[in-house]
Order: C-alpha cells, then structure tokens, then sequence
C-alpha cells in the first residue's frame, strides 16, 4: 500500500468518525470551532494590525460560532493554501471551510464535501500593469501569467484562451503572496484569479494605481464555505447560518437593532430571533440561535459593506451579491 493510499484512507477513516460523532458534538466538547481561512487575502480573511483575523470569510465562521456555541470568539483560524484546504477538511482538522472556494460538481461530489450554498458571486478576471498598454484580455497574447495551484483559475484560462487563439504562458504558484510578489516584481505580464481577489491583492502592491483589471470576466465563481459530507445535522446548521443572515437584512435586523427588534418587532423579525422556538428544535440548538448570529457579526449586507464594499478599502459594488430583490442573486428560502 503506497503512503498516498494510506494517507487516503487514514483521511476518510478521520473524517468518517468525526461525522459519527457529529461535528457539533465535537466543537462544543472542543469548546471552539475549527475554521480553515485563507493565508492572508485582504477583505476576506487575513489577521488585522492587532493580528486578530478579520474578513468576509471570517465573520461567517464567528456567525457560525455564535449560532452553534453562543460565543463568535470561539473560533480557532487554520490559515489553509489551495493545495491544502480540501484535505484538511476531509481529515477533521477543521469543521468548515471559508475561504474562498468556488462550488463545482467535481467538488461537490468526489471530495467528501458539501458546499452549504454561495455567499459570494464572483468570476475569473486578469490584472495587469496599466503601462502594458493592454486594455483587454484579447490582446494578451504571447504573455506570461501568475496564478495560483489546486484552483479553477488554470482550467478557466486554458479554456479561454483556447477558444480565442491566444497563446501564452503559466507561471504558477502554491500561495497567493508567491503569486503577487511574483507580479509585483516583474516576474509576469498578468495575473488572474477571482476578481474580488485581483481588487484585494492589488491594494498591496507598490503604487496600487499602476495595476489595472481588465473588463473581461471568463467565468462563473460562485463561492461558498463547504462542510464535509456525512453529517446532515452540521450541514444544515451551517447552511442555515448563511440563510439568516441574507434574511436578516432582508427583514431589516441588524447587529445594532437585533436586541430590539427581539422584543418589540414585527411578527416575523420576532419569530427569526427565537420567539418561535420550534423551528430550531430539530438542529440542537438555542432557539435564539440567529439572534446570536447576527447580534455577533451582523446581517449579510453589513458584514459584506464593512469587508468588502463601501466601507472598505477595496469599495467593491454589490452587484449580483446584492439580495434578489434589489437585483442580485443573494436570496434565501423562508426560516419558518
């Protein structure tokens, strides 16, 4: 049996026992959550000036937190790259995977995984610097191209190119700051990842307004924390935590207001933050599970604004990741 096989199997074997036992059963007997993040992407999961991680990504796993072991504190951050992130996740090592990972079949269906749903609509775009002269995709030919291993981004770019007879070259790396400090020195003409990426990464380069993204955008990304397979219940407790926050911000609750609204809302803001304690009964958990959700990091679109858009650096527009009434795709099924 070769060591790969055995690492495999001793992987599933983990895995299998930790859904046995259930993983809300095992992070509360921990005493926190185990949270595979980026290494470091600036808006969605990196550790701030007082090396506390902060970001998009992050504030979901302290949502999960909060909802699962009443305390958003409780988490403990696995800095994952993209080689490493879905082993760890199929080993135990963590419990949830928020990082950036975009939600494919082969994914969903030969890792071990499931993804909970998207919380981020994104797709594959290409940054270069601005004395290039280049102002579209098209005219990349004959370039060399930064990206990053274990991603869609190489498959995606095979296949644009491809099909706009463009040649050109890969330079790829296993960590995202391999892969920028390779651009920013000269190292390659382009480098393409997920937009919101591009945007992030871009703020730390020298001279930011040197670099420009391109127009194009050559795929569907829809990215989405993932739970390994096996455990309904963590799976649906999960999946849910992202439902109430969307449906906090649709209802209007927010991290200020929830308190209040608890008591003297309307009928719906009151039975989403745990006066209806039936609809929680079947997940193990405090009927005020959303109330302490979104009391700990906000609804959906205050916690996408505060990382992510306008009150950010980066000033991303919500566009498809606005809720669906308001002209995105960011929807979610009736908590009732």
């Amino acid at each position: 049996m070769t060591s790969a096989i055995f690492g495999l199997l001793a992987a599933a074997t983990l895995a299998g026992t930790a859904a046995q036992a259930g993983t809300l059963d095992i992070a509360r007997e921990r005493g926190a959550l185990r949270c595979g993040v980026s290494q470091g992407v600036l808006g969605f999961s990196s550790p701030n000036d007082k090396g506390e991680w902060a970001g998009f990504d992050v504030d979901f796993c302290r949502a999960v937190a909060a909802a699962t072991l009443g305390d958003s504190s409780k988490v403990q951050y696995v800095p994952l790259s993209t080689k490493e992130r879905f082993a760890a996740l199929q080993s135990g090592e963590v419990d949830l995977l928020s990082r950036q990972t975009t939600w494919t079949l082969s994914r969903d269906t030969d890792l071990g995984m499931s993804f909970i749903g998207a919380n981020y609509y994104d797709g594959q775009a290409f940054m270069i610097r601005k004395d290039l002269g280049v102002k579209s995709a098209k005219e990349l030919s004959g370039a060399s191209v930064c990206t990053e291993t274990g991603t869609t981004t190489e498959q995606n770019m095979a296949d644009y190119f491809s099909a706009n007879d463009i040649q050109y070259n890969v330079i790829a790396f296993e960590k995202p700051d391999q892969t920028v400090q390779a651009f920013g020195t000269g190292r390659c003409d382009v480098y393409s990842t997920d937009a919101s990426a591009l945007y992030a990464q871009r703020l730390t380069l020298t001279d930011p307004d040197n670099y420009m993204v391109l127009p194009e955008v050559i795929s569907k990304e829809p990215l989405g924390p993932a739970v390994r397979q096996g455990d309904e219940q963590w799976f649906k407790i999960v999946r849910w935590t992202l439902f109430a926050m969307i449906e906090a911000e649709e209802l209007g609750i927010t991290k200020e207001n929830a308190a209040k609204a608890a008591d003297d809302g309307t009928v719906a803001q009151k039975r989403f933050l745990g006066a209806d304690g039936a609809i929680s009964k079947n997940f193990g958990l405090d009927p005020k599970w959303a109330f302490q959700a979104i009391s700990a990091v906000g609804n959906y679109g205050e916690v996408f604004e505060r990382h992510l858009g306008k009150d950010s650096p980066l000033k991303i527009e919500r566009g498809l990741n606005n809720l669906w009434n308001k002209g995105g795709l960011i929807y979610a099924p009736p908590l009732r």
